[in-house]
C-alpha cells in the first residue's frame, strides 16, 4: 500500500503520492453512460479513425496498454465454467474465493488445473503478436492484463514488460510465507498430492486474484507509474466492468496520453476514449500498427496433415 510519505519507482519512472491519490479517486468522475455507443452503432474502424491512431501510435515514445479477456477470446479461450455455467456443480464464485480455498484446497486445485490444460490448447493470436511487434519496434512498452492465462508471455514478453494485475494461472505461491514459483508442465503435474513450499512447507496455492481479495502491493502502483508518462493508452477487449484496470486507462489519458480503446461492443469507456475503434482486438491491432508503420511480426501457421 502506497503511503503519504512514499515514492513509487519502477524503472526510470517514479509515481509521487499525489499522483496516486489522484489515480484512486479517477474513477469516481466517471459517470456511467447512459445508451453508450448510440452515436456509435453503424461505425467500425473508419478510415479517418485508423489514420489518427496511427498517428498517434506513430510518434508515441512511450505506449501504455490495458488488455481483458476479449483479446484471449480470440484464442478460443474458454469461460472457466463447464457446461451449464457450472464445473462439477460448483459456480466460478463458489471456487475462485479464499474459503473455498480453505474448505477444499483440494478441489480448488483441481478447478485450476483443468482450466490451466485448457489454456494450454490455445495458442496465442493475431493480437497477442501485434502488441509484441510493437514491443519490439524501439518503444517502451508496458501491458497490464486482466487475464491470467499467461498468452503475453507465450509470444514472448517477460517480467519488464507485463503487469499481471490478477495473476497468472501458471504460478502459485506460498500461504504462509508468500513465496512465488512456476508450476510445473502440465504433463507432470499430477492432480493427487497438492503443492508445498520449498522454503517453509506452507501450501501453495494459484496465484490469481480471488473474489474479495486487494490487489497485490505494487502491482498498481508499478502499472500507474509507467502510465503517467505514456503518449498512448490502448485498451484491448475489457468490457470496462473491473475498476481498477480502466482506472489506470483513464489516469494515463488524464495524464496525456491518448487513449484509444478497441472493442467489438461500446462499453462505458469508449464515450472517454479519444478514439474508439469497434472491432476485435487482432483485426483493430493490425490495421493500427500497418497505419502506424509498424511491422507486425508473428509466426506462419503450420501446414495441415
Amino acid at each position: 500500500m502506497v503511503t503519504s510519505s512514499s515514492t513509487v519507482a519502477i524503472g526510470s519512472w517514479r509515481l509521487e503520492p499525489s499522483v496516486w491519490f489522484v489515480l484512486r479517486s479517477v474513477c469516481i468522475e466517471l459517470e456511467p453512460v447512459e445508451a453508450v455507443g448510440a452515436t456509435m452503432n453503424g461505425d467500425r474502424m473508419t478510415p479517418d479513425r485508423i489514420a489518427a491512431a496511427g498517428n498517434a501510435l506513430a510518434s508515441a515514445k512511450t505506449v501504455f496498454v490495458v488488455t481483458g479477456a476479449g483479446i484471449s477470446a480470440e484464442s478460443g479461450i474458454p469461460t472457466f465454467r463447464g457446461a451449464g455455467g457450472l464445473w462439477e456443480g460448483f459456480r466460478a464464485e463458489e471456487l475462485a474465493t479464499p474459503a473455498a480455498f480453505e474448505a477444499s484446497p483440494e478441489r480448488v486445485w483441481r478447478w485450476y488445473l483443468w482450466r490451466r490444460e485448457q489454456y494450454h490448447a490455445c495458442p496465442p493470436n493475431v493480437g497477442h503478436w501485434a502488441l509484441r511487434s510493437l514491443s519490439l519496434s524501439g518503444r517502451q512498452c508496458l501491458i497490464a492484463t486482466q487475464n491470467v492465462d499467461g498468452l503475453h508471455r507465450h509470444v514472448g514478453h517477460g517480467d519488464d514488460e507485463l503487469v499481471e494485475l490478477h495473476g497468472c494461472i501458471e504460478k502459485m505461491h506460498c500461504t504462509r510465507c508468500g513465496r512465488r514459483a512456476s508450476l510445473p508442465p502440465v504433463a507432470s503435474s499430477p492432480p493427487g498430492e497438492l503443492p508445498t513450499c520449498r522454503e517453509c512447507g506452507g501450501l501453495m496455492r494459484p496465484h490469481v486474484l480471488w473474489f474479495g481479495e486487494s490487489y497485490w502491493d505494487g502491482v498498481l502502483e508499478r502499472a500507474a507509474a509507467f502510465a503517467q508518462h505514456a503518449d498512448v493508452c490502448l485498451v484491448v477487449g475489457t468490457s470496462a466492468q473491473v475498476w481498477p484496470p480502466i482506472q489506470l486507462a483513464l489516469f494515463a489519458q488524464q495524464q496525456g496520453a491518448t487513449l484509444i480503446d478497441i472493442n467489438p461492443e461500446p462499453t462505458e469507456l469508449s464515450n472517454r476514449a479519444d478514439i474508439y475503434l469497434r472491432a476485435r482486438g487482432g483485426e483493430a491491432l493490425s490495421a493500427l500498427l500497418e497505419a502506424a508503420g509498424v511491422p507486425l511480426s508473428m509466426p506462419e501457421p503450420e501446414a495441415a496433415g
